[in-house]
Order: structure tokens, then C-alpha cells, then sequence
């Protein structure tokens, strides 16, 4: 009877079509569990309490189920509204936008909201955009921006986790291991015979940009290479080949020997400089060879496909949303370091013998 359905199943709310919701007695019943295993699975909180084969149990029910939790008695019953706030410099380049794929997928396995905002200063302080409802969100997460940036975001004691920047007054850091990354560059383009590097330089004081010159300075020097120019230039291709084309043309104007060589910043900028090598008629990798940094799409979509190096934006971002959950489940956060990969393509190759020297 529909009395006695009711009293069974709990309160439950209705759908459009005055079908009962699925509530977590129904999921508990479908698998077998009780109701507090359910509250442990779907929040998230089942490591080490339950096995992995419970828990997917679990999940499979509510899925069959149709089982949403309540997010509005959870928010009032813990506190938090499962809400996180990823801050990225620009929503138009492929590496944040793999970011933010890679932090949603494990917040939505969580039962967490993501919601992206662009800071369009990048590391300068960013304006609030909750300036009146800091209440709505659990926590940020801050690619590649300096913690001092985002102290109008983070508001009094709203966790944060930094990815791809300086381990300083925030919870949890995720960052790739540039410095590794650099040295795998210096030694391709070493065991290649190149002996004279430029550096095209991001033209942005931030912590990454940093760590990539400081390692490229070490490791020139410890192989005997040379540093023989930097240029710098904001992060867009046009910049790349304005820097690309001086750095290209100073040595001639001095009478001096140019690079063999450019190692960029980023893959825009080293796409610039494919541009400008070919404006100036030199022939890459023949003449020139030019290495990046990230590997976004833009790398293959160019001839010849740019040696790069690969960084895992959708792990930094899914290791960033992870931490997140941890610190605010009050668990300590070792800092992570994520490998790189040097990805060989077609636009480095052998120093020519008549500019080795």
C-alpha cells in the first residue's frame, strides 16, 4: 500500500512526474549495505572502512537508482557546500583547460561543484568574484599564480591548494618537476651538438617561469653549452616571433656567431619562434632547432611538430582537487611533484657542422 511504501522508504521528495526520489535507504537496500556505508561511499569517506568492491557496489546502485544526495541538508548538516573554486590565468589556453577537466572529474566523483574563474591580471591580485558570498565555496584551488595574488579569493581561513606554483602560505601544493624537464631539454640539444642557446623567456614574474630559467642557466652551464641571449615576451605567439626574430638577428648585427638553438618558455612562444625562423629564411631543424614547454595541441598542428615538453595538466588538476578533499577532511598533505616528458618531435635535429664551433 502506498502508506506502508512511504513508512518504509522514508521522506522522500518527488520527481516532475510525482515519481518517488531514490533516497540512500533505497541505495543501502539495492546493495546490500547499510545506511551509513552508503554515507561513507558517496561522501567520499570509505578508504580503509569499507572495501573497494563494497564501494563500487554501492556507486553501481546509485547509479541504477538515479540516486542524487540531498546537497542542501548535507550543506546545513556539515557546513560546507561541496563547492570549489579553481582560479586559472586564462581559460584559452589548452593546459588550464585540461586542469579543470582532470579537478572535475574527481570532484564530481566526490559529489563536489567546480566553478572556474579566470583571473585576467594572472599573478597580480584578482578581483573576488564572491566578494558577498565567500560562503559559498569549501575551498580554492590557484594554478600558476603566487599565493599573495588571491588573498581577496581565499577570504578568512578558506582552504587553499596551489598548483604549478611556489610552496608558500597555502595547505597543499601540486607542481610538475620543471627543473627536470629543462634538463631534459639541455641534454637532447647537447647529444644533438648545439652548444649555443637562446632562451625565449616568458615575460611574467611568477614562481614557473623562474624555476624553468634557473634550471636552463644550471644546466647550460654544467654541460658546457652557452647561454648567449634571452629575450622575453608575453605569452602569445606573436610575441614568440617578435623575441624569435631578435634574438635571430642581434648576432648578425654584432658580427657574432647566433644560436643554433631556442629553447621557449611555452609552446606559443615556440611557435612564434617557427615563425620567425621561417621569415628569416632559416631552415628547422636544418639550421635552427626549437624546444617548448607544455605540449598543448598547438604542438602538432604545426610543421615541423614542435619538440616539447609534456606536462600532465590533467593529473595536476585531478592531485590538485585531491588535496583539496584532504585538507578539508583535516588529513596532512604532503606536497606533490609530477614527472615531465621531453616528447621528440621534428623541429630539433643535429647542429649543423658549419655553426657548431
Amino acid at each position: 500500500m502506498p502508506g506502508q511504501h512511504a513508512a518504509a522508504g522514508g521522506d522522500r521528495g518527488t520527481g516532475s512526474r510525482g515519481r518517488a526520489r531514490p533516497t540512500g535507504h533505497d541505495v543501502a537496500g539495492a546493495a546490500g549495505v547499510s545506511q551509513a556505508t552508503v554515507s561513507l561511499v558517496l561522501g567520499g569517506k570509505w578508504q580503509g572502512r569499507v572495501s573497494a568492491r563494497t564501494a563500487e557496489a554501492v556507486r553501481a546502485a546509485a547509479r541504477e537508482l538515479g540516486y542524487r544526495p540531498n546537497l542542501a541538508a548535507r550543506t546545513l548538516r556539515l557546513g560546507r557546500t561541496r563547492t570549489a573554486l579553481l582560479v586559472v590565468p586564462v581559460l584559452t589556453n589548452d593546459f588550464f583547460a585540461t586542469v579543470h577537466r582532470g579537478a572535475a572529474e574527481v570532484a564530481g566523483a566526490h559529489d563536489f561543484g567546480i566553478v572556474l574563474y579566470p583571473s585576467p591580471e594572472g599573478i597580480n591580485a584578482a578581483p573576488d568574484p564572491f566578494a558577498s558570498a565567500r560562503t559559498a565555496l569549501d575551498g580554492v584551488i590557484a594554478s600558476s599564480m603566487a599565493p599573495e595574488a588571491l588573498a581577496a579569493l581565499r577570504g578568512e581561513g578558506l582552504p587553499l591548494v596551489m598548483l604549478d606554483s611556489d610552496e608558500g602560505a597555502c595547505d597543499a601544493t601540486v607542481n610538475v618537476d620543471l627543473a627536470d624537464g629543462m634538463r631534459q631539454v639541455v641534454a637532447h640539444l647537447r647529444e644533438l651538438g648545439h652548444r649555443r642557446i637562446a632562451h625565449i623567456a616568458a615575460d611574467v614574474d611568477s614562481w614557473t617561469f623562474e624555476v624553468r630559467a634557473r634550471a636552463l642557466h644550471q644546466e647550460l652551464r654544467a654541460s658546457g653549452a652557452a647561454l648567449v641571449r634571452t629575450e622575453r615576451a608575453a605569452l602569445s605567439v606573436a610575441s614568440g616571433l617578435e623575441a624569435a626574430t631578435r634574438a635571430l638577428t642581434a648576432a648578425a648585427d654584432d658580427a657574432e656567431a647566433g644560436p643554433t638553438a631556442l629553447v621557449c618558455d611555452d609552446d606559443l612562444l615556440a611557435v612564434g619562434a617557427l615563425k620567425a625562423a621561417r621569415r628569416l629564411g632559416l631552415r628547422v631543424p636544418e639550421e635552427l632547432s626549437v624546444t617548448g614547454v607544455d605540449d598543448v595541441a598547438l604542438a602538432t598542428a604545426v610543421e615541423p611538430e614542435l619538440t616539447t615538453v609534456r606536462l600532465p595538466a590533467e593529473r595536476v588538476g585531478a592531485a590538485g582537487m585531491r588535496a583539496l578533499l584532504a585538507v578539508l577532511d583535516g588529513r596532512q598533505v604532503e606536497p606533490v611533484r609530477l614527472p615531465v616528458q621531453l616528447v621528440v618531435r621534428g623541429s630539433t635535429g643535429p647542429c649543423g657542422a658549419d655553426s657548431a664551433g
